[in-house]
């Protein structure tokens, strides 16, 4: 389908904000990527199933994506649909020791609501910079704390537009990995179990992970989080600094100088740029070290 007979597609759709040719650098948090041809934002989970089944129903490729967090979009952009949920999509709300959320819904916000109510075990996601949906789909987690340790339930479209709820077990939740990688579901509620707990003792813990976060990672620049994943019995942070790679720049991008493990848009950074220096954090690494360091980061779009 031509990219005009697309847009003409979803011209005067109920289907939320409708955006063509949008910059994905607009939506990410490492500031990189070129333009999608349609990007919408659903506000309410009728909107997205809407938008889901007319892409389906032309055989149209849609990408789902939450906060952008962990996103490098590639520099020629989005060919098709981009479905971001997000800000319509964020409802939380308190049931007893429960915390239901709508799959758009910030993990800090989620954390904050936790605190309020004096709930203890969200702790360790306050800080991440993502959505409850793209946590659930790679089983984020932070200092010893992961989703899979607090999900009870999570509410899903499968493949054929249909409506499904699994349990903690049924997810299979694992390193970077769930049920929802498996099965190509798309996230759109979860409800976390966790326990009473002294509000006072929840903000120090979460104080205290904060001042871990903001004096060992670079947040103060664009980035898409730890870019590698961690190599068995190994820290990739530890391989690039050892290998002397520290503040190394291509282009745009850099080697973080605050933590080796993340790669940084120190000056509007193409994606080129950053495959590039990954590329040579690799090759060094793996040279010095005889270890491979695997991308964390989900590489996406067209050159």
């Amino acid at each position: 389908m031509e990219k005009s007979q697309l847009q003409n597609l979803f011209i005067d759709k109920n289907m939320g904000t409708i955006l063509f040719d949008e910059p994905m650098k607009n939506h990410t948090s490492f500031k990189i990527g070129g333009p999608a041809d349609v990007m919408i934002f659903p506000e309410s989970v009728g909107q997205l199933i809407a938008a889901i089944k007319l892409c389906r129903e032309n055989n149209v490729q849609f990408y789902i994506m939450g906060n952008g967090s962990n996103l490098l979009v590639r520099d020629g952009g989005m060919r098709g649909v981009v479905i971001k949920i997000s800000e319509g999509l964020n409802k939380i709300e308190v049931q007893g020791n429960n915390i239901y959320c709508e799959a758009g819904a910030l993990l800090t916000g989620v954390s904050r609501t936790a605190m309020s109510n004096s709930l203890t075990g969200f702790e360790f996601a306050n800080g991440i910079p993502g959505s409850i949906g793209g946590a659930i789909t790679m089983n984020a987690g932070a200092y010893g704390g992961e989703m899979k340790d607090i999900v009870t339930k999570v509410r899903a479209l499968d493949t054929i537009n249909k409506i499904v709820e699994y349990t903690n077990e049924e997810m299979n939740f694992r390193y970077r990995g769930s049920k929802v990688v498996d099965d190509s579901l798309i996230v759109l509620s979860v409800e976390i179990g966790l326990k009473p707990g002294i509000y006072e003792e929840i903000e120090a813990t979460i104080k205290d992970l904060t001042f871990k976060r903001t004096s060992k990672q670079p947040l103060e620049l664009p980035s898409a989080g730890s870019t590698f994943k961690r190599p068995t019995g190994y820290f990739a942070g530890k391989l690039i600094q050892d290998s002397g790679l520290r503040g190394l720049r291509l282009g745009g991008a850099q080697v973080s100088e605050k933590h080796c493990g993340f790669v940084v848009n120190i000056d509007n950074a193409t994606c080129k740029d950053v495959l590039q220096l990954i590329s040579v954090v690799q090759k060094t690494v793996r040279d010095n070290f005889g270890v491979e360091l695997d991308t964390e980061i989900k590489i996406i779009g067209e050159d």
